[in-house]
């Protein structure tokens, strides 16, 4: 079955299977249920999928394990010409995945068309990192003995994502997996269910073999996961999402002693010193803060601006953001789309009025429209009290909340001043203070004189309770591999 959908304005043909996909067949819920899919830029339904129960995920799980022996055995060239496979019908059929995203996410289409190259490159990476796993060879300190160390897939591993990134974030995860020769059991956030189901459609018809891969689409969430973290078939979870999701997998992961991999929440600061170039630091800030709306773990969320540049970089800043064109995704010239849902909106609303409450002042934006959709307007809010619940909560929206600093020491300590640490930004012209700071800040990665710091050759993840374990560059893979030392003495 495929949904089908057509916008008012560009009007784009969107077509995904709506089925659950379990030991590479294509099948309906076993209770037969569904659930809508909602467009958030009009609140209407754009497709019905198939509500997985946890009778399916077990057939899930177990169709993954009755794969994993053959799978791992398939050598690893054979793993990497079916990821370069995808790579290349993802791209062949961007426009089509784009139309999808926009559809079920809302973002833009020249976002999502972003997002699938983005998302490809995942395939194409690790399609190269999966032919390049290797071990080691060396003597005891004695002499007596040789030490061989090989790798080895984890085994069958579960893969849960969040709805902002419902392409990109499912080939980063599924991309190392399978090139490190692991099955997997793959559940999508309900909102956005659509691209995952086209996306197996693209690695079955890759060749990836029957079981390797099923997708189980669901409103229950927890059961479904439950059941597959209960089991004790599953080795490894692979998790993106909120700070307290991952709680709660890491102690149901601790029952089993499953490996795990935590990509969690962030509060990432955006710090412009005295001597930055405002222009670039600007530039940066409209990476770092719009894209994909600010729904993004790496989304700025703290605006810590040095006195003297304050007000300019407000004011360019607040110029920028309210010149963008909101509006529904697929509509031409969309810079904005909605937020993903009311809840989205009404968090964001909620974040917006207590920092007004406390003496921020709107440069531009501030307050929701009314009519159809979860739109929100980009907000520029300065004068912001440090102790606003959105300088301590990811704020998921169009918001920038400038505090200003005066010191080197100081905007240290507001930054680190939070239990995440996934990313943050430094702007300044002098490079040993870029270095120096980077190294002070509590994160995983840092942007020098950037906003956008995500790239499938580089390492992603952070400190703190922002998560565990990395994804992306060279390391990516390691997270899916065991060790295996052989002791053999010399005869």
């Amino acid at each position: 079955m495929t949904a089908s959908s057509t916008s008012s304005l560009t009007r784009p043909t969107i077509t995904a299977p709506t089925e659950l996909f379990i030991g590479g067949e294509w099948t309906a819920a076993a209770s037969d249920a569904r659930f809508d899919v909602i467009d958030p830029a009009s609140g209407e339904v754009i497709a019905s999928v198939a509500d997985g129960s946890i009778d399916d995920a077990e057939k899930a799980m177990a169709a993954a394990v009755a794969a994993a022996s053959d799978w791992a055995a398939t050598p690893p060239r054979a793993r990497s010409e079916i990821l370069r496979t995808a790579y290349e019908l993802i791209m062949a059929r961007q426009e089509e995945l784009a139309a999808i995203i926009t559809a079920e996410m809302g973002k833009p289409l020249a976002d999502a068309r972003g997002e699938v190259a983005y998302g490809a490159e995942f395939f194409r990476w690790f399609s190269e990192e999966g032919v390049r796993i290797s071990g080691d060879h060396t003597l005891t300190g004695d002499g007596k003995n040789r030490i061989v160390v090989t790798r080895a897939p984890v085994g069958p591993c579960i893969l849960v994502t969040p709805w902002n990134f419902p392409l990109a974030m499912g080939t980063r995860k599924i991309g190392p997996a399978l090139a490190a020769g692991c099955t997997v059991v793959f559940k999508p956030a309900e909102q956005t269910p659509l691209t995952a189901l086209a996306l197996a459609r693209i690695l079955e018809d890759a060749g990836v073999p029957t079981g390797v891969v099923n997708v189980v689409t669901t409103t229950d969430a927890s059961g479904v996961v439950g059941s597959w973290m209960r089991g004790g078939a599953a080795r490894k979870i692979s998790f993106t999402g909120s700070t307290a999701v991952g709680k709660i997998l890491l102690e149901q992961a601790a029952s089993t002693v499953m490996r795990t991999s935590m990509e969690l929440g962030g509060n990432a600061p955006f710090i412009v010193m005295d001597d930055a170039d405002v222009g670039r630091a600007v530039d940066g800030a409209m990476v770092a803060k719009m894209r994909n709306m600010g729904e993004a773990c790496t989304a700025a969320n703290r605006f810590f601006v040095h006195r003297s540049v304050t007000a300019q970089f407000a004011e360019q800043l607040a110029e920028r953001m309210g010149a963008l064109t909101v509006g529904a995704g697929s509509a031409h010239g969309t810079e904005v789309g909605p937020l993903i849902d009311d809840a989205g909106r009404t968090k964001v609303q909620t974040l917006v009025d207590d920092a007004l409450g406390r003496g921020a002042r709107a440069v531009v934006g501030g307050a929701a429209p009314d009519g159809p959709g979860y739109f929100y307007p980009p907000t520029v809010l300065t004068d912001v009290d440090a102790a606003s619940d959105l300088m301590s909560q990811e704020i998921f929206g169009p918001v920038a909340a400038i505090v200003p600093f005066d010191t080197e020491d100081e905007v240290i300590a507001l930054a680190n001043d939070t239990e995440w640490g996934l990313v943050g930004y430094v702007f300044t012209q002098d490079i040993d203070r870029a270095l120096r700071m980077g190294e002070r800040l509590e994160v995983g990665m840092v942007g020098l004189n950037t906003g956008l710091v995500s790239n499938p050759a580089a390492p992603f993840g952070g400190v703190k309770q922002s998560g565990l374990g990395r994804e992306g560059g060279k390391v990516g893979i390691d997270e899916f591999l065991e060790y295996k030392y052989f002791a053999i003495p010399r005869g």
